[in-house]
């Protein structure tokens, strides 16, 4: 039985649709705790009814973000977690905290990396003409928003497409892959070799 932490900033809808299959789909893990650096996520109230332990550390409270990664990594370090999981924790993290959880934490990023790093990526999307878009599911690296990719989804991008009806595609595709992508970590079927992650056959 795998623990897994899950952080969040806001209304964590990736987290809700991790906890849903978790449960639907009889995983054999636990999401032990939903740990937000905000007191006001909304995330954390969906956690609470679904009887899931939750903890906010309040990153405003700490100095430096060095400071503020130490009280985290404690807090998150209480669950004995096997998979630490950001689904839309808007925080850059330290090299020693990724460090820490290297090849035990997972990411997802609303484009098809390695194109479109950072924040605004539909509009950097529609603003650079592509033609098609996505999400990306991958483990965490010191470099921001890069790390072996696990898996990927695409849409195609509409000539009529706002930055609001994009993300709301790409969303709908980010519910259904990183679910999928915890999944598969939790019956031992990934593996990363020389930057390049494996997924075992029973998982196609």
């Amino acid at each position: 039985m795998k623990n897994i932490v899950i952080l969040v900033s806001g209304r964590g809808s990736n987290m809700q649709a991790i906890v849903r299959a978790a449960q639907a789909e009889q995983w054999p893990a636990r999401i032990a705790a939903v740990i937000s650096n905000r007191a006001d996520a909304e995330g954390l109230n969906f956690a609470a009814a679904h009887g899931i332990a939750t903890a906010v550390v309040a990153n405003k409270a700490y100095p430096s973000r060095e400071e503020f990664d130490q009280a985290l990594q404690a807090e998150i370090d209480r669950y004995s977690p096997d998979l630490v999981v950001l689904a839309g924790f808007m925080r850059i993290l330290t090299p020693p905290f990724v460090e820490h959880y290297a090849g035990r934490m997972l990411n997802i990023h609303p484009s098809l990396l390695p194109s479109f790093p950072g924040l605004s990526t539909h509009v950097q999307a529609l603003m650079a003409g592509v033609k098609v878009h996505g999400a990306t599911v991958h483990f965490v690296t010191a470099d921001l928003d890069h790390g072996p990719i696990v898996a990927q989804a695409a849409v195609s991008v509409l000539p009529n497409d706002t930055e609001q009806t994009l993300s709301e595609r790409v969303l709908e595709q980010e519910h259904i892959i990183y679910p999928r992508v915890v999944r598969w970590f939790v019956e031992n079927r990934l593996a990363i070799d020389n930057g390049i992650v494996h997924i075992d056959a029973q998982a196609q």
